[in-house]
């Protein structure tokens, strides 16, 4: 994470509040849903215009519209299969552009002033990690500028530049990361990101209706949540929150709900065990059987698949029986083929029994700083399971979370079955 962030200093430029009100600095991102048409648009250019009149200066990052990177991915695809990412980033990050033109435009149409801005333009600079590129800097000066005009900066989501002027984009969810930097680089008030949901549930309640929305979670809390499957927010996100102590609110663009707040843990969040429970049916499980159980052969298996940038989570190795070792991860489905590819070069290296694929686990996770102070968290986990007749292959924990891989066609069963037993149907008293 860079330290950037740390030495920026917010000049006074602030707008003209009303007597006794005071004037915050607010980050507001809206996602694809909330600028998914020109009325919604409108409705976003309304939003942002009333939190300035309310007396508090605004930066607006968007991303694309809804199906919009979509349709341009398929674009790509229809050219090359095997497309080159720095072309390919250059295509995609044009829909962002679209967004903020469009929102500048409707600001203006509603007597507001705005100005947009790319990624290139306020200075986002990345490494040069194409379509998976990490924010290294932010140059703040064009967004001060803007504010002390009176005017709403409107800052293109999901894109940067390195530092060779490549246009880069952050991946999935990237715009999330975009807000939460320019918010910390600017010392923000607050960050709020405007999606489709009104805030911060349980779990999905599409699989769960007994699932509630809470109040305020704790980034450590949020971070597990994101890192398990929960798509409210994106990881990368979460960590510039916490890191950087930005008060990070999660809000619907559709009502005036006030959300829930992702801030600093205090002691009242340890009341509850478990706060939410997250799941993932995004991943595969890869086995190398009969690995040779030496030194060296998990930095090889594992350092290859680094090399080509894909992400490994859950990993279990067997114990050793007559100098072999069973070795078994999960890798995220988009990378099954790549990591495929790779692991089976690797075990053919060094004289492993063969690789076996299964894309059909779910990730079932339950996560609450309540954990460090509650024993018997897990034992309660498994054994709702194993009434439920739900077998768990590989088993991940943490301070704050318990993390099962069972069969996906369990996986809404084994969300519902343990948002219950764990009370989170009911709302807390208090």
């Amino acid at each position: 994470m860079p330290n950037w962030l740390l030495t920026r200093t917010k000049p006074s430029y602030g707008a003209q509040a009303l007597p006794g009100t005071p004037v915050a600095l607010i980050v507001q991102k809206y996602g694809g849903t909330s600028v998914g048409d020109v009325e919604r648009i409108k409705n976003v250019a309304r939003r942002c215009l009333e939190t300035q009149r309310r007396g508090n200066d605004v930066v607006v990052v968007v991303s694309a519209m809804s199906g919009e990177t979509n349709r341009l991915l398929k674009l790509v695809a229809q050219i090359s299969n095997h497309p080159n990412e720095r072309e390919q980033d250059v295509v995609v990050a044009t829909g962002e552009q679209v967004s903020i033109g469009l929102v500048a435009l409707a600001i203006q149409a509603q007597k507001g002033k705005a100005e947009s801005f790319l990624g290139s333009q306020c200075r986002i600079v990345t490494d040069s990690t194409f379509s998976k590129a990490r924010i290294k800097s932010i140059d703040a000066e064009r967004i001060f500028a803007a504010l002390k005009k009176k005017h709403l900066a409107v800052i293109a989501g999901f894109q940067g530049v390195d530092e060779e002027g490549n246009v880069t984009t952050l991946g999935r969810g990237g715009s999330d990361t975009t807000a939460v930097a320019i918010a910390a680089a600017i010392k923000a008030d607050a960050c709020e990101i405007y999606t489709d949901v009104d805030g911060v549930y349980t779990t999905d309640p599409n699989v769960c209706p007994a699932a509630r929305k809470l109040d305020k979670i704790s980034y450590e809390e949020m971070l597990e949540l994101a890192s398990l499957g929960a798509k409210v927010l994106q990881i990368r996100s979460v960590e510039f929150a916490m890191k950087y102590r930005v008060p990070l609110w999660v809000k619907s663009s559709f009502t005036d709900d006030p959300g829930t707040l992702v801030c600093q843990e205090d002691s009242s969040m340890e009341d509850l065990v478990v706060s939410g429970i997250a799941f993932d049916k995004n991943e595969a499980k890869i086995a190398i059987r009969a690995v040779p159980d030496v030194p060296g052969v998990a930095a090889r298996i594992f350092g290859a698949l680094d090399e080509k940038a894909v992400v490994v989570d859950l990993i279990v190795q067997n114990v050793s029986k007559d100098g072999k070792t069973d070795v078994t991860f999960t890798v995220g489905k988009a990378d099954i083929a790549k990591a495929r590819e790779i692991v089976k070069k690797v075990a053919k290296a060094i004289g492993a029994k063969g690789v076996e694929l299964d894309d059909q686990i779910a990730k079932v996770s339950i996560v609450g700083v309540g954990m460090r102070n509650h024993s018997g968290v897990a034992a309660k986990m498994f054994q709702v399971l194993a009434k439920e007749g739900i077998n768990v292959q590989m088993i991940s924990t943490s301070e704050i979370k318990v993390s099962c891989v069972i069969h996906s066609k369990y996986a809404e069963l084994a969300v519902r079955a343990l948002h219950s037993a764990f009370g989170l149907d009911q709302a807390v008293a208090g």
